[in-house]
Order: C-alpha cells, then structure tokens, then sequence
C-alpha cells in the first residue's frame, strides 16, 4: 500500500460516503487528516476512531462555498500539523430536477457547492503546495460530466467544470511540482444514493445501464485515490479517473 508517512492532508465532504471512504484510507496509508463538512457531529466521530487507532486528525467544520471558512479550515489544518500536502476535493450535493422545472437558487447551490467550492479549496490550499513545490489535488468529478443525464443539468454542467478545472490546474501548477487529478465515479452505495437504493424499480433501472449489473463499494475507490495522492503518480496530471461498472463505455 502506499506510505504517506508524514504527509498532511484535508479532505472535503468527510462526513459520510466517498469522502470518509477516502480520508480513511488517507489514515490509513499514514497521513494526518484534516476533515471537513457541515456537519460537526461526524466530523468528530471519525477524529475519535482516528484517535483510537492511534492517528492523527482534526475536525473542520466548513461551509465550502465560504470563502473565509475555506481559510480558516486551511489556516486550522497548518496551525495544527505544520503543513498541507493533499487536498481531495469531495464535497457535492445533486438536484434531480427538470431543467425547466429547476429555480435559478438551486442551481446556484449546485454550481456553488460542486464547483465553487473547488475553486475556493484548492485556491486556499494551493498557496501552501506551490510555495513548497510539491503536492497533490485530487477532484472528485461524476460519470455524469461525461454523459447526458436527464434532471440532471446543474449536477452535471458542475462536474464537468470539475473535469475542466482540473486540466486547467495541472497545467498551471506542473511546473511547481503539483499535481491534480480527478476521479470521476458512477454509482456507489452511499447515503448520497440512499433514496434511489430504496426504490426497487429505481435500482433495477440503474443496474441495467451498468455492465457490472451492480454498484461500487466505497471501499473500491480507496486504491485509485492513493495513487493519485502518493508518490507513484508524480508524473501523472490533468487526468480522470472513471470508475463506474462501465457505464460510460456503452
């Protein structure tokens, strides 16, 4: 497994589903990790199993479509463990609305959360990786960036700028040693998903357009993350990702 013995980290979205998937992993491989969402309570439920596996974490609460809690949430995690050497850009919210149907206040809270807050995070993080020359941006983008999805305009429109922000970035901090990477999921069975999981005819639906006829695991997405957060992918930027059963290659 990759080591990121004295690495730091900050993952967004930690509190549940793929970001906890992932900032476990991180921990696991030996980095400490700073973790951030809305919700305060899981944040410090997984910074006490951190705690008791004998590693180290913190809590960062954040609204990630704030500018000045961005900053606190990377001043925290720098006070805290001297640095910051990774950043995984996770935290997402969906809207399932028809686009004519869909206000312009839900749409901007899609755009302001998938997408602003990407831009905001690696801004604030990006500082410390370029001035130290080295580090790693991990976006988590969607299949759904790569293919039309019904009701799902502001979803996708957002993470296809993941993608876009993503190639971007790599080109502007490679000479900088910084990568960023993406990695752009299908369905996994997430609390995210929780609804749809719990409608039958709704699952069969989504089975039948995946060639694995089945949802990843969370735990599926640990390796690929490491990859592009270690050291193996020192000469891999502006990269995606698909992980997704095969949905995008029918």
């Amino acid at each position: 497994m990759t080591s990121l013995q004295g690495t730091v980290a900050i993952v967004t979205g930690a509190g549940r589903g793929l970001g906890r998937a992932m900032a476990e992993a991180l921990a696991e491989a030996g980095a400490k990790v700073a973790v951030a969402a809305r919700t305060a309570e899981q944040l410090d439920e997984f910074v006490a199993e951190q705690q008791r596996a004998g590693r180290e974490a913190l809590a960062c609460p954040t609204d990630i479509t704030d500018p000045e809690a961005v900053e606190r949430m990377v001043a925290a995690t720098v006070e805290r463990f001297g640095r910051v050497d990774i950043l995984v850009n996770n935290s997402g919210i969906v809207a399932t609305t028809a686009l004519l149907d869909q206000e312009p206040d839900e749409w901007d809270r899609v755009i302001a959360t998938n997408l602003r807050g990407v831009y905001l995070a690696t801004r604030a993080v990006g500082r410390h990786l370029v001035a130290q020359k080295s580090g790693k941006v991990v976006n988590i983008a969607s299949n759904f960036a790569l293919q039309g999805v019904s009701h799902h305009a502001a979803y996708s429109a957002s993470k296809a700028g993941v993608i876009a922000f993503t190639r971007s970035m790599a080109i502007e901090w490679a000479r900088h040693g910084v990568q960023v990477n993406a990695i752009a999921p299908g369905y996994f069975a997430t609390d995210l998903n929780s609804g749809l999981r719990a409608d039958g005819d709704a699952t069969d639906k989504v089975l039948r357009a995946i060639p694995a006829r089945r949802m990843g695991e969370p735990a599926e997405i640990k390796p690929w993350l490491l990859l592009l957060a270690g050291p193996e992918s020192d000469f891999m930027t502006g990269e995606h990702i698909v992980l997704d059963g095969g949905q995008t290659v029918r």
